[in-house]
C-alpha cells in the first residue's frame, strides 16, 4: 500500500477519545501526510469533552495539540458539501477512530447522511483504504452483520483492542501503540512502534 498523504481522521460518539487525539498528534507530526481532513460528530464532541475535558467544536485542533496546524483542516458533521464528500478529492485513506455503532451502521447500509458516512461512501467507491475502528463491547449480531456488510463492501475493520504484550504502564501508552498499529496498517509505519520479534 502506497504512504497516504492526503488523510481523512473521523471522531465519533464511542468511548475513546484519547485514540483519536493519539492519532492526530502522529498525523499532525508525520512529514509524509500533507493534509488532515478532520472531522467530528456532535456525540464525538460530547464525549471528547466527557472523557479529556475538550469542550467545544470551534478550534478543536487547537484545543488537541495545543496549537493550530496549516495542514489539518477542520469540518462539521453537517456540511456534506465539504472536499472529503466528492470522490474528485484527492483523500488517500479515511480513519474513523473510534466508530460509534451508529456510524458503523450507516456506513454498511449507505445512508451517506452526515459527511462522515457520505465521505466513508466515498471512500468505499473508489476503493480507498477505510479504517473502522470500532469500539462497542458486547457486540450484538446486528454490529456482527454490519461489520461484515462494510467489509464486504471494502472497508477493514480495525476494533479498538490496545496490545498488552508491550507492557505498557499507562492508558496514554495503550492508546499510542494501537494508533501506531493502524498507521502502519495504512502504510504509515510509526518510528519508535513496538514491534514483537518473538522468543
Amino acid at each position: 500500500m502506497p504512504e497516504p498523504r492526503i488523510v481523512t481522521l473521523a471522531i465519533t460518539g464511542a468511548s475513546g477519545s484519547l485514540y483519536a487525539v493519539e492519532a492526530l498528534r502522529r498525523l499532525a507530526a508525520d512529514e509524509r501526510v500533507t493534509h488532515v481532513d478532520l472531522v467530528a460528530s456532535d456525540s464525538a464532541l460530547r464525549v471528547l469533552a466527557e472523557e479529556l475535558s475538550l469542550s467545544g467544536r470551534n478550534n478543536l485542533v487547537e484545543k488537541i495539540l495545543g496549537a493550530p496546524y496549516a495542514k489539518i483542516q477542520q469540518h462539521t458533521d453537517e456540511n456534506i458539501g465539504a472536499n472529503i464528500a466528492s470522490g474528485s478529492y484527492p483523500s488517500e485513506a479515511m480513519l474513523v477512530l473510534p466508530c460509534s455503532m451508529g456510524t458503523l451502521a450507516g456506513i454498511a447500509h449507505g445512508l451517506a447522511s452526515s459527511l462522515i458516512t457520505r465521505a466513508a461512501d466515498v471512500a468505499l467507491k473508489e476503493r480507498r483504504p477505510l479504517l473502522l475502528c470500532v469500539r462497542e463491547t458486547p457486540f450484538n449480531l446486528i454490529h456482527l452483520r454490519n461489520m461484515t456488510l462494510a467489509a464486504e463492501a471494502g472497508a477493514t475493520i480495525f476494533p479498538v483492542m490496545p496490545t498488552l504484550y508491550n507492557l505498557p504502564q499507562t492508558t496514554m501508552a495503550m492508546a499510542g501503540q494501537f494508533v501506531d498499529r493502524v498507521l502502519g496498517h495504512l502504510g504509515l509505519p510509526q518510528p519508535g512502534a513496538y514491534r514483537w520479534t518473538g522468543e
